[in-house]
């Protein structure tokens, strides 16, 4: 036990010491004369104190103590009288106990303002009432006007005390509080806490075997290091067990920390970055990618059109004349294209861009290979709100664009990216509107002992390059980050990812990412 005890004293701070040696003098003394005697700031006591509080040495307890006071206006009140009370003497002292409201004022000796809180207050405790512009006193007022209220009560103790302790008022001056506390300014109530500490078992033993003041080597000069003098300095040794607050540091957004992730594994790779607008015109979003005008993916139920701008520019007459032959004939590329009028009106729509692939097409139509690019954005979709489904997600892609690239490279630039992203990939065949050919990506995730579909990727048909001018291969491929998001976090409801929940938030380790090295 007492082997114990004197591991509590070695650990203890020299003010936690000096405040017990102080309670041992007189357990009754206030933190502020602790605070003169031992020359400690007020503060460090209340700090030492709360230690030993936290390690059951001795207990602080918090007094309230309440007074009551009179304000600049209460004491010209306590001097004065209230102003029911003037009105409620003038009534008494007429033959009939009525007045003329337009009276009442030179009759009671009061001015315009109090008039009217002198009427209020004189319904209120039933001493008078106004019938067609005369207030009469009642007989309840009649019985008062010799008596005094508790308000007055309270007032005039004020008055004659400066201040009185709430919590010794008489139940009548608790009264007159309450009636006095309605009114404004006329009284205050000044709060203030005390502690008081009382010894524990703990601490009266601790004082029984004895405390030494002695200073703490808190830091060390390279001077004492030199000439070895730390060796005679005394060190307060510190409880590796004891308990500590949580912290939780500031750390990005756990998407926004994906999409960075992901953001150095292109840069890392080589990709240079692009980006668009988010509103974008149907050519780009639709056209460019060969994807006729009577597509379902075009209707209001499944794209978000946008009423101002109704309209959009398109780009140079020979790219839109290119993309509405390949569309009617198939252009040059051999193809049978849609075999419809191509509408230049429906190009022009404006719309939330569905997918990023238009940020693809115009890079391509503005930059020649050999190129490799990337882009994250936002993408919007008429989807209903579910635990897997938003209408308003992010979205990254890549594209190469060379002349001695081929599909094989696709799938060995598709290997080393989700490499980079800590997973490992197969694929199988799949179908999408502008690629051929085209591959869907699978990961295995080893929790779950399960492959699952993650991305998109495949070939840019020739219907795509052609009215860009571009005549290498292209390789494309991309992913929806929400759904990376929902696995790296173990979430099965994609809309945590938008919700506040700071519990989640602050959960997620600061370090959650993947090594790019």
């Amino acid at each position: 036990m007492n082997e114990n005890i004197n591991k509590i004293i070695n650990e203890l701070h020299i003010y936690e010491k000096k405040l017990l040696i102080s309670l041992g003098e007189n357990e009754n003394k206030s933190p502020d004369e602790i605070a003169i005697e031992t020359d400690m700031g007020i503060k460090s006591v209340m700090s030492a104190a709360g230690s030993l509080a936290s390690k059951d040495i001795i207990q602080v307890n918090t007094l309230l103590d309440s007074k009551v006071v009179l304000t600049d206006v209460g004491v010209e009140i306590a001097n004065n009288g209230l102003p029911e009370r003037k009105v409620l003497s003038a009534l008494g002292e007429t033959n009939n106990g009525s007045i003329q409201m337009k009276d009442l004022a030179q009759k009671s000796k009061i001015s315009g303002s109090d008039i009217k809180i002198a009427i209020g207050w004189l319904v209120r405790k039933d001493w008078a009432k106004i019938n067609k512009g005369i207030i009469t006193i009642t007989e309840n007022g009649k019985s008062n006007t010799e008596i005094q209220g508790n308000d007055e009560k309270l007032i005039n103790s004020l008055l004659e005390n400066n201040q009185l302790d709430i919590f010794n008022l008489d139940d009548d001056l608790k009264e007159g509080l309450d009636l006095l506390n309605d009114r404004k300014n006329l009284v205050e109530i000044i709060d203030k806490k005390t502690h008081k500490f009382h010894l524990l078992d703990l601490g009266i033993a601790i004082l029984k075997i004895g405390l030494t003041i002695q200073e703490d080597a808190t830091q060390l000069t390279h001077q004492q290091l030199k000439d070895n003098n730390w060796k005679s300095l005394n060190y307060r040794p510190y409880d590796i067990n004891a308990e500590f607050p949580k912290i939780f540091p500031g750390k990005g957004h756990p998407l926004r920390r994906i999409i960075e992730e992901i953001r150095n594994v292109f840069l890392n790779l080589g990709f240079s970055e692009s980006n668009g607008p988010i509103l974008e015109s149907a050519f780009w979003n639709f056209d460019s990618l060969f994807q006729p005008q009577d597509h379902a993916a075009r209707e209001m139920q499944d794209t978000f059109y946008v009423k101002n701008p109704k309209e959009a520019y398109l780009p140079d007459n020979e790219l839109v004349n290119k993309t509405a032959l390949l569309h009617e004939n198939g252009g040059n590329t051999g193809s049978d294209g849609w075999g419809y009028k191509w509408d230049k009106d429906i190009a022009k729509q404006t719309v939330l861009r569905t997918h990023t692939t238009g940020i693809s097409t115009k890079f391509l139509h503005e930059n020649q290979p050999p190129l490799k690019m990337f882009s994250v954005g936002r993408v919007f979709r008429r989807e209903t709100i579910t635990y897997k489904h938003l209408p308003e997600f992010h979205q990254v892609e890549g594209i190469v664009a060379d002349k001695n690239i081929n599909y094989q490279n696709l799938l060995g630039v598709l290997k080393e990216f989700y490499k980079k992203l800590g997973f490992e990939v197969r694929f199988r065949p799949a179908y999408f509107p502008y690629t051929y050919l085209s591959t869907e990506c699978e990961v295995y995730l080893e929790d779950k002992e399960a492959w699952i579909e993650f991305g998109g990727s495949g070939m840019f048909r020739p219907e795509v390059l052609e009215p860009l001018g571009i005549n290498v291969p292209v390789l494309a491929f991309g992913l929806g980050i929400e759904r990376l998001a929902m696995i790296r976090y173990d979430i099965s409801d994609i809309r945590m990812l938008y919700k506040s929940d700071i519990k989640w938030l602050r959960e997620i380790p600061i370090d959650n990412g993947i090594s790019l090295e």
